[in-house]
């Protein structure tokens, strides 16, 4: 059996489990790895349970695109956050996470050997289910600030491709696009009759002004437009695994094969819990959103006594940085060093496809201030000390 090949030898391994193996065997050290809040959900995600325990027919399986209740606040929140009409052309998918609306997404509009395009550094769980779907990831480069370049996105288009992927605010770097270049990319999606997939999980994290821009919102852009949206940040439901799409109706027979194959229907408990998270009040989020804002402003202070050894990008949106080192280590064996020598973790960017250089993202979401205060300055003292040693400019 050992002998037998699988398509998965070729898939990247998850390299959080990776990383959380060398932080369980250096006890003390802090995490600035996993992309999680620090927060718990909101009180009505409790209150909302006694509902689902009230009717036995919870029990049984239930809707393969979610609960009507769900699916009627999803739309109002659609509405008035993202400016998302949910009409004739357009439906709502509630999934078990955003990770399995992509996977539903990919496995809908594709063919093994077509063609996804994903903007580097790309977030691994995309990477890794276009290539289990038997597709090609084409990798288009973003500028030396992570933000789009349309021209190469436009010329990366083949006779393969199906889609284009965005993440804003994005995942690994931070960096939030503008409508502008939204737009450009959603108008070339229009014109070659592709799809763009715009990944918005973390759409409620921005800062210092910055406005969150949903694809779909565009005039006319909701036939060829798949939207990605998460519980998991915002209202701290990270093991609740909810998550919903917006997809074009066209879409939803194909979708509905897949959910059905590998879930049946979304958590019904969970989704009784997510329409209790729907009701929690704007302090809710201007509470544990503005403490994120504050770390933020901590780990960028620190960060900023390592301009001579790192390129420090400026973020607006989700609670990642990306770090460009100034040194010959491999990411993953300064990763090592970190934990063990310095305790504090953090995550190579040889995972999200950046293979060209020493690159780590730091993760402040999950810490309050106290402990991000002090994990950062252990990445500072770290990084100092190693990199000052193995510097390559």
């Amino acid at each position: 059996m050992e002998s037998l090949t699988s398509r998965m030898q070729a898939i990247q391994s998850p390299i959080i489990p990776v990383v959380g193996e060398l932080i369980k065997n250096s006890p003390g050290t802090i995490s600035l790895g996993q992309g999680v809040v620090y927060y718990s959900p909101p009180l009505e995600t409790i209150e909302f349970l006694p509902k689902f325990l009230a009717e036995p027919a919870n029990h049984l399986y239930k809707s393969v695109e979610g609960i009507p209740p769900l699916l009627t606040a999803l739309a109002e929140k659609l509405q008035a956050f993202n400016g998302i009409e949910i009409n004739q052309h357009n439906c709502i998918v509630v999934t078990a996470g955003s990770n399995m609306g992509f996977m539903n997404a990919i496995l809908a509009i594709t063919n093994p050997g077509d063609e996804v395009i994903l903007n580097t550094p790309y977030y691994f769980n995309h990477e890794m289910a276009i290539a289990m779907a038997g597709c090609r990831p084409v990798l288009v480069e973003t500028d030396e600030n992570y933000q789009l370049q349309t021209e190469a996105i436009s010329q990366a288009i083949t006779s393969k491709t199906r889609a284009v992927v965005t993440i804003s605010p994005n995942n690994p770097t931070g960096v939030v696009y503008s409508e502008t270049t939204l737009r450009q990319v959603n108008e070339i999606c229009r014109n070659r009759s592709i799809y763009h997939i715009s990944d918005e999980a973390y759409e409620y994290f921005t800062y210092d002004g910055v406005k969150h821009i949903s694809p779909a919102a565009f005039a006319g852009s909701s036939k060829y437009t798949i939207s990605l949206y998460s519980l998991s940040k915002a209202y701290g439901f990270a093991s609740w695994r909810i998550g919903y799409m917006v997809i074009p109706k066209h879409l939803l027979v194909a979708v509905k094969k897949v959910q059905d194959t590998i879930l049946i229907c979304p958590p019904v408990i969970s989704q009784y819990a997510a329409l209790g998270a729907l009701q929690a009040k704007q302090e809710y989020f201007k509470e544990n959103i503005g403490a994120i804002a504050q770390v933020r402003q901590v780990v960028l202070n620190s960060l900023n006594r390592l301009q001579d050894l790192c390129i420090i990008t400026p973020a607006n949106g989700a609670f990642y940085f990306f770090l460009k080192v100034y040194t010959q280590i491999d990411a993953f064996e300064l990763v090592k060093k970190l934990i063990q020598e310095y305790k504090v973790a953090v995550i190579p960017g040889t995972t999200f496809g950046i293979d060209n250089g020493c690159y780590l993202r730091v993760a402040y979401g999950a810490l309050q201030q106290q402990t991000a205060k002090e994990g950062i300055d252990r990445l500072v003292e770290g990084l100092q000390n190693i990199v000052s040693l193995n510097r390559c400019d």
